[in-house]
């Protein structure tokens, strides 16, 4: 792509970022893209913080929610690339308390693939719970699994952080955090823009979340959603802007910038000295290995390794080449391996937002077309 072409997406996606704050329809957004390891679109608009009219910045930071588990993801296949981890470590051999009530077979493959089983903090979690990671390992190694561990899927909401990052501290020694810093975002130069736990210091960075209009839609009450997102810690903004989750490490959530999220799915892709993956470790993460009926959100899903297999842009695209994952607030990270685009949007207006996201990703496909016929259905997480 040509630097003119390049300036002229940049300038769609400004046009596109201006009018919908100028529209109301949200509050402050970040948009990032890097075309085979060139940043080719940089993008801000709107407010950070709405009631101080702190204007957002490429260096904001977002509540992203489950975004993180996209990131979390990417560490757990770095660290299998590097030789640390393997796909069919068994939970309860680095973890012995694990194996209660037959948890036994459940490994970091079921883990990435949301089979293990436990879904579903206990019922009363509160956010103090959420905040404390021995606690909330201790319940999830004692909890009896929904199905045996490998039999079915269900979208793990909030246990899939703890699960991976407990089986990562167990298996070598260091937190899921650490090892994002040393063997992701370090490399690539992006270590002050992902985040689990945000650092106190870089709390100034972090936007404020406002609600979306009207009432929140949560799960029908006594529901396998509805077990899996007890009332207490369910996303809303006001969640999203307490001090305690956003510097608590809480892996199935996060913060981070468009540009840092970007960054370290473009790593995935591999070009230049930004390579975190082989080709082939790309390939088997990107592809589809589940399709079927969600367990707990009850709803049809596929799913790739670790990943949602689609863009929000029902963008065609070769099946095992899109992947990315998506939060609870509408922001999201996705790459495609045949076009090499890797694309972030970050978002405070707190709601199911993709329609956002959607709208980037068709500009995008604009510039970039796949030569795939068929249309993508992107699987909301």
């Amino acid at each position: 792509m040509g630097d003119g072409t390049a300036r002229d997406l940049q300038g769609r996606v400004q046009e596109t970022v201006d009018r919908l704050v100028a529209d109301g329809g949200e509050v402050g957004l970040q948009v990032a893209v890097v075309h085979r390891g060139e940043l080719v679109v940089d993008v801000v608009g709107g407010l950070a913080d709405a009631g101080r009219g702190a204007a957002v910045t490429p260096g904001t930071l977002f509540f992203a929610a489950s975004t993180a588990k996209g990131v979390a993801s990417a560490v757990a296949h770095v660290l299998v690339e590097r030789g640390e981890l393997d796909y069919d470590l068994r939970l309860a051999d680095v973890w012995p308390e694990f194996a209660a009530h037959g948890k036994g077979g459940a490994t970091l493959r079921h883990v990435l693939m949301h089979s293990v089983g436990v879904p579903a903090p206990p019922y009363d979690t509160t956010v103090p719970d959420l905040c404390d990671w021995d606690g909330m390992c201790r319940a999830l190694a004692g909890a009896e699994p929904w199905w045996k561990p490998g039999t079915g899927f269900g979208y793990h909401a909030q246990t899939f952080g703890f699960l991976l990052g407990e089986t990562v501290r167990r298996a070598t020694g260091q937190t899921l955090t650490w090892w994002l810093h040393e063997a992701v975002t370090g490399p690539l130069g992006v270590e002050r823009d992902v985040h689990f736990g945000v650092p106190p210091a870089l709390l100034g960075r972090v936007a404020r979340q406002e609600p979306a209009p009207g009432p929140p839609s949560w799960p029908e009450p006594g529901s396998p959603a509805d077990r899996a997102l007890p009332p207490g810690i369910r996303p809303d903004a006001a969640f999203a802007n307490r001090r305690d989750v956003l510097t608590s490490d809480i892996p199935s959530g996060g913060t981070m910038s468009a540009l840092g999220a970007a960054r370290v799915f473009a790593g995935l892709l591999g070009y230049g000295a930004d390579v975190l993956v082989s080709p082939a470790r790309l390939t088997s993460m990107a592809r589809p290995l589940f399709e079927g009926r969600d367990a707990v959100m009850d709803v049809p899903s596929t799913w790739a390794f670790g990943f949602a297999p689609s863009r929000p842009g029902a963008v065609p695209s070769r099946p095992g080449s899109a992947f990315g994952m998506f939060g609870a607030n509408g922001s999201g990270v996705w790459a495609d391996i045949d076009t090499g685009v890797a694309v972030a949007v970050m978002r405070n207006r707190f709601g199911p937002g993709w329609s956002t996201a959607g709208e980037i990703d068709r500009l995008v496909a604009e510039h970039f077309p796949t030569s795939s016929e068929g249309e993508d259905s992107w699987t909301t997480q």
